[in-house]
């Protein structure tokens, strides 16, 4: 349970990376626009996401120092196009303490997901607007009061995308909001959001993913494993899966994240209900 130093390096990377793509796609047409947008940026916005979620867990410069992470998720924040990074870090919290607490884990989709998004075609269109009901599910389901960070992370960003507009243009911007957008929604890596907590077999609630996509992802795909233990960076969750082979190679696992998508589209009894949902007992400490 030690910071992974070597993520700082990796986020600054992959955040100069599509600084170079928002120059090189200001002149395209947009049909290419949109298509670098979903070939590449997409895959770069999505793992970026995922290393703010290592940084919410305190991965990049230890649990000691919690203002470092912070600013680090807002610098890693700015390829995205929409202020995410500390939000996250709240509602992630709650997450792990209270894993499908009623009116509490926000991962948990609404009675209306539930209800309405039953069919193979429904499920398809959820399965591209995932990105949308993540960002206005927490609204409905555990508003919290707005801090003074997520103000700061919100008004960094919108000058970020302000300035991109006027120095680049609006291809530019469209370049990196589609490709947040395409990457969190109808995309391989995306098949995460459902492979982790979606009850495929009954009785297992989490599941983990060991296929090459954990190589862009941070091992989001070790999600047992992470959630055993929150506090290890991803790149050693592989070797607590080594060390505890015991306990982890008989659970129920996946290899391949564009399967999941598939079966969870196509398969009757799978739905945003397929979710195991708790109500609380005792006090909850809200992040």
């Amino acid at each position: 349970m030690k910071p992974d130093s070597n993520l700082i390096w990796i986020v600054i990377l992959m955040v100069l990376t599509q600084f170079v793509a928002f120059y090189l796609v200001k002149d395209l047409d947009w049909k290419w626009v949109l298509f670098w947008a979903y070939a590449f940026g997409s895959c770069i916005n999505h793992s970026t996401t995922l290393a703010i979620h290592e940084v919410s867990h305190n991965s990049a410069f230890g649990q000691c120092k919690p203002m470092r992470n912070r600013w680090f998720g807002i610098f890693a924040n700015l390829p995205i196009g929409v202020p995410y990074s500390i939000s996250f870090k709240r509602y992630h919290m709650d997450h792990h303490r209270y894993l499908g607490g009623d009116g509490v884990d926000v991962d948990i989709p609404t009675d209306f997901e539930g209800w309405f998004f039953c069919t193979t075609f429904r499920k398809f269109i959820w399965v591209i607007l995932q990105p949308l009901f993540y960002a206005f599910r927490p609204l409905f389901i555990n508003p919290k009061p707005i801090s003074y960070l997520e103000i700061i992370n919100t008004v960094i960003q919108i000058t970020f995308d302000v300035a991109i507009y006027y120095v680049l243009g609006i291809k530019s911007l469209v370049y990196m909001l589609a490709a947040t957008l395409l990457g969190l929604g109808l995309h391989p890596i995306s098949g995460h959001f459902i492979a982790e907590h979606y009850m495929f077999l009954k009785g297992h609630e989490t599941y983990s993913y060991y296929g090459p996509l954990n190589l862009l992802t941070f091992n989001v795909g070790y999600h047992n494993e992470h959630h055993d233990f929150p506090n290890i960076p991803g790149k050693s969750l592989p070797l607590v899966r080594k060390i505890a082979a015991e306990y982890y190679e008989s659970l129920p696992h996946y290899n391949s994240w564009i399967k999941v998508l598939y079966d969870f589209v196509t398969d009757d009894t799978i739905s945003p209900y397929s979710r195991v949902k708790r109500h609380q007992k005792g006090s909850v400490v809200l992040e």
